[in-house]
């Protein structure tokens, strides 16, 4: 099985970008940061170790903490050229090439195609994509592959005699086609033009990229798809102490001005020698003539056949590279016995920059930034760090039926519960948070309600009015601020619950300046809130802070009961995660399942996650399942 340990990634920066007009297209800024920037950000996830090639600037690429190697042909002859030596510099037994100038390229890339190598076999895996009228119904992405080292001959034999098309290079070797359903995750960049278009996309230009898009019938990771590409991270940084950077996200790389530790210490109290002393058959009989402690420096000249006691930490005297635990060794006065085959040469030493080499990035740039996080820094000496500025989010409910807390109740009327479920979760995210209320359907009041979100927030979140056969305003009055067709979509989502959800850009020009914003309309119900936030709003919320994408992670548990469940929709069940008397996780549903029942989420500690395909669950099956924890 091809594991991620076995697999080295390669961003190939090396072309001359003759269509760009001779820059180096790597450097070009997308969404805040260079175009490979973001190629490597997204294949760092997926694999042990990442190499750059580059042939122009390599002190910008090598900023970004990844080896930078430059073609070893002359004139630069297109990516093989990169490919070629990133597999003479590779250390594993399996290469995968990404071209930096596809921002958006697969985020299970490696993983599907290494999964189908371990299927099929063969030495060389290459993405894909539907094409009917291509030969065999797929059109390659030649510069999209996964390969085993040992090709390199192969390669630098095409090379030679002239070959420089990647997919000529492949299609002579036995591969794999591996067919990827989003032909749109594979469009690169070739021209200004281009990479213009692609920083802040029509949304239209986004849904019309999505294989069999049915805004009626929108598979959930469809949804995910489609906000990952059409939101954007916010730019602007600053600079914030230590004590106010948790919960933020890094905006540049913090590369570490030491070496961590700064010196070889001891592993654990016990007694430091030259390890070269050690004999595989004989005993070793040292003196012990000093004692070193932690903060301590020795400064005594040592002998052949002395040691010292050290504690834990403490700075192992020059000459000295080897460490016996105190309860391993037998003391006698100031004399000591090791005995024969006990230890080998460098036991119980950390060495200096074991954890950390000065000069280094010690955490990247797009890391959301948590106590062990603060504790690195700390630790490094640094006080004040780089972060992107909080993330502003304005949130209302919407409805006439809606009464606020302090309001008498009324016919007809309910308490809104939605405004303090949103504060919530936006807290909990760590972005800064506007509450706008709740408004009336009236539209006057929900456009004022819109543009002042608009001029004040980078994103608006709504509840209520989405659905359709709505009778208010909120549909209408979204439209109108939305300025185009192609800036706002509302969906009926294959989900449960929290179907209703409607997505688009606020565009408009006010008497205060422009007012714009990235919207999210939520259902009325307030599970299905609670739902949608954390399958959909949430991610894109962290985008356009800054960080970088990862999928949340999901438990695998037991379900104590058997689940209905129709394959064509996915589906979010609250439950309770337990460990049984066994010690495996087990997962329980939490009362009734209806999107109006808020004490069921109260109950539950995560979701049952049904994927769309998925059907019926039997008592005793895997089931999978997001967490609560730290979310919400």
């Amino acid at each position: 099985m091809i594991g991620r340990t076995q697999i080295t990634g390669v961003v190939l920066a090396g072309g001359r970008g003759t269509r760009m007009g001779g820059v180096d297209k790597g450097l070009q800024p997308y969404r805040g940061q260079p175009l490979a920037w973001h190629a490597l950000q997204r294949l760092q996830s997926q694999t042990d170790t990442c190499l750059i090639n580059a042939n122009w600037h390599p002190e910008q690429y090598a900023a970004w903490g990844a080896a930078v190697l430059a073609d070893d042909l002359p004139d630069h002859p297109g990516p093989l050229a990169g490919v070629a030596v990133a597999l003479a510099h590779c250390r594993t037994p399996w290469l995968v090439t990404v071209p930096c100038d596809c921002p958006l390229f697969p985020e299970d890339l490696v993983a599907r195609l290494a999964s189908a190598l371990d299927a099929a076999g063969g030495d060389l895996a290459v993405a894909a994509v539907a094409a009917p009228g291509a030969a065999g119904g797929v059109r390659l992405q030649p510069v999209f592959c996964l390969m085993q080292v040992r090709l390199l001959p192969d390669l630098q034999a095409f090379l030679a005699g002239g070959g420089r098309k990647v997919e000529d290079w492949i299609r002579r070797l036995a591969h794999v086609p591996v067919v990827f359903p989003d032909a749109a995750a594979f469009v690169n960049v070739n021209t200004m033009a281009e990479l213009q278009a692609l920083q802040h996309p029509r949304l239209a230009e986004v849904t019309a990229r999505q294989p069999g898009y049915d805004p009626d019938n929108l598979p959930a990771d469809a949804v995910q798809r489609v906000l990952a590409q059409f939101v954007a991270p916010v730019r602007a940084q600053e600079v914030v102490g230590i004590f106010d950077a948790l919960g933020r996200v890094l905006a540049q790389d913090i590369v570490s001005p030491i070496s961590v530790p700064p010196h070889d210490n001891a592993a654990m109290d016990g007694f430091a020698f030259d390890g070269a002393a050690l004999a595989p058959d004989a005993p070793l009989r040292l003196r012990v003539v000093g004692q070193v402690r932690a903060g301590d420096v020795w400064t005594g000249a040592l002998e052949p056949g002395q040691a010292v006691r050290i504690t834990t930490g403490a700075m192992m005297p020059a000459g000295l590279d080897t460490v016996i635990p105190h309860e391993l060794a037998a003391a006698d006065g100031d004399g000591l016995t090791i005995p024969a085959g006990l230890l080998q040469r460098g036991d119980n030493r950390r060495c200096r920059g074991e954890d950390l080499l000065q000069g280094t990035a010690a955490l990247r740039q797009g890391e959301r930034l948590g106590p062990a996080a603060l504790g690195l820094i700390a630790s490094l000496g640094i006080g004040a760090v780089p972060v992107v500025r909080r993330l502003r989010v304005a949130f209302f409910s919407t409805g006439s039926e809606i009464v606020s807390l302090g309001e008498p109740a009324r016919a007809g009327a309910v308490y809104d519960s939605n405004r303090y479920t949103l504060f919530g979760l936006l807290r909990r995210l760590g972005v800064e948070v506007l509450d706008r209320g709740a408004v009336r359907d009236d539209p006057a009041a929900l456009e004022a309600a819109f543009l002042d979100a608009a001029q004040q927030a980078d994103a608006i979140i709504t509840s209520g009015g989405v659905g359709v056969g709505e009778a208010d305003f909120t549909q209408e009055t979204m439209r109108r601020l939305c300025g185009h067709p192609d800036q706002i979509a509302f969906w009926r989502i294959a989900m449960r619950p929290g179907r209703p959800m409607a997505v688009g850009r606020i565009s408009a020009a006010t008497a205060a300046g422009r007012a714009s914003a990235v919207l999210f309309g939520l259902p009325g119900n307030p599970v299905a809130v609670m739902v949608t936030f954390l399958a959909f709003v949430r991610p894109a919320l962290l985008r356009m802070m800054g960080a970088r994408p990862e999928p949340t992670p999901l438990l695998r548990a037991r379900s104590t009961q058997a689940l209905r469940k129709k394959p064509g929709r996915t589906e979010y069940q609250r439950g309770r995660v337990e460990t049984d008397a066994s010690g495996q996780l087990q997962v329980t549903p939490s009362g009734h399942q209806g999107s109006g029942v808020l004490r069921s989420m109260v109950e539950a500690n995560g979701l049952i996650v049904l994927h769309h395909d998925q059907g019926e669950v039997a008592a005793g099956d895997e089931v999978a399942v997001m967490m609560f924890d730290g979310v919400i």
